[in-house]
């Protein structure tokens, strides 16, 4: 009965202070010529783009007001652009994500993974965790966002105090996007997991490593997408408000996975506040930025930080840094061989789970290029060894309006991921925390690879 309650409440508040999508729909585009291109890329100043880079070949997808419907598809057919519908309403999957999934119950504590939950409800839960799981779970803050809101995570240690002084550390991001709901919803799984597992790998993977996670890195965003926007996607960082043709909010933010200071702003981002890809007046701008940095350099010093994994959505791929190489200049990433064997492996176990294939590459060989981002300057500067950004289910069908129904295959997948990455991980030697000890493996792997490449 309480928990009825509290849905329907969180329902009326939903639908009382969202701005309205009813009737919007999302066109899928395919531009063939440079021409379509530069057409497309100029009315990203009047649309918002769901695909972030235009370029020909790859599958755009635009959001279009009721308003704009008409003169969108007579512009797109006139220039001979097929424009087909993908998503006919989006306030429908907006209203149905609100909708708890059906017959099929995971929960811990007062948390499940039928539904998509609020900022509040995944820091109260947190919370929780440090009661439930004394002297194993610590609650912890790195930060303060914008608007004030704790960028709150937690510690999973199940052997505090017996580590020595150089233990093994993986750190976990989410939801540095606030639109990507299915980020954090992945990250509280592996809580879950990592805390109730009963599978030997998971458990070794859980008590091997102390774990930082952080469900959501940019908490302003995300609740905003609560009671302001479902669709907003930055930071709520006023400070560069102009008007902006398409919609005079979207100013109103900074992209923070553009905003990390490594090769800020050298490619695949904009200095324009009305660009969803806006990456602020400078490098680490942004106190959400900042505080993942500060916290990273801090965990770098109190041990072997071997991991950091960042959640994203929607494309299903696992990316490798860096973002701005592609082709023969990956290789300039030291383990980048090895770093494509480990995501190789783990895409292969998890496509086995439930059938969803992913890619495997870096962002400018199978995406598009990037700079400023959070996972690329962890391992530029932080020079953490084994770093990935997953952008998880799916490929467009609902794109950023994943379903409940999916909360629950998609993170079992992601788990199957995280078993084999561990294994592979461990069996090329980077436990060690000795780069000698995986160079000369490394060099070998590096020049097979360049071998197939040929």
């Amino acid at each position: 009965m309480y928990v009825n309650i509290v849905l329907c409440l969180l329902l009326f508040g939903y639908t009382n202070g969202q701005r309205s999508y009813e009737n919007y729909k999302v066109y899928k585009v395919l531009p063939t010529t440079d021409k379509h291109v530069q057409m497309l890329t100029d009315l990203q100043k009047e649309y918002d783009f769901w695909s972030e880079v235009v370029s020909i070949g790859s599958d755009i997808r635009v959001l279009v007001s009721p308003e704009k419907d008409e003169e969108f598809i007579k512009y797109t057919a006139g220039v001979g652009l097929n424009a087909t519908v993908g998503i006919s309403n989006v306030q429908d999957l907006i209203n149905a994500q609100m909708q708890p999934t059906v017959g099929r119950s995971t929960s811990l504590g007062s948390f499940n993974w039928e539904q998509y939950h609020s900022l509040a409800t995944i820091h109260a839960w947190l919370d929780e965790l440090q009661t439930m799981y004394p002297g194993i779970v610590t609650t912890v803050n790195v930060g303060s966002s914008y608007e004030g809101r704790q960028i709150k995570g937690v510690i999973i240690d199940f052997k505090s105090g017996q580590r020595g002084d150089n233990p093994l550390i993986g750190m976990i991001e989410g939801g540095i996007h606030a639109r990507e709901w299915i980020s954090p919803a992945t990250v509280t799984w592996i809580i879950k997991e990592f805390l109730t597992s009963t599978d030997p790998d998971v458990r070794f993977m859980a008590e091997t490593f102390v774990w930082h996670i952080i469900p959501v890195i940019n908490p302003d965003g995300y609740s905003y997408t609560f009671d302001g926007d479902r669709m907003w996607r930055k930071n709520r960082n006023p400070n560069h408000y102009t008007n902006c043709s398409s919609n005079n909010d979207l100013s109103n933010g900074i992209d923070l996975n553009r905003n990390f200071n490594y090769l800020w702003m050298t490619v695949g981002a904009s200095l324009n506040p009305c660009d969803q890809t806006f990456a602020g007046a400078s490098a680490a701008s942004e106190p959400e930025a900042q505080a993942i940095q500060n916290y990273v350099l801090s965990l770098k010093r109190a041990g072997n930080l071997i991991y950091y994994i960042a959640f994203h959505s929607y494309s299903q791929m696992v990316l490798i840094p860096y973002s701005h190489l592609s082709g023969q200049n990956v290789l300039q990433v030291p383990n980048y061989a090895e770093l494509y064997e480990i995501a190789i492996r783990g895409a292969e176990k998890l496509t086995a789970t439930h059938g969803t294939a992913y890619q495997v590459g870096t962002s400018a060989d199978i995406l598009y290029e990037v700079s400023g981002s959070s996972f690329d300057w962890v391992k530029g500067v932080a020079e953490v060894p084994i770093v990935y950004l997953f952008e998880l289910r799916d490929v467009g069908e609902y794109g950023f309006l994943l379903p409940t129904a999916q909360i629950v295959p998609n993170n079992e997948e992601v788990m199957a991921y995280f078993v084999e990455m561990d294994k592979n991980t461990r069996r090329l030697g980077y436990y060690s925390g000795s780069s000698a000890v995986y160079a000369s493996v490394s060099l070998i792997v590096t020049i097979a690879f360049l071998m197939l490449s040929n």
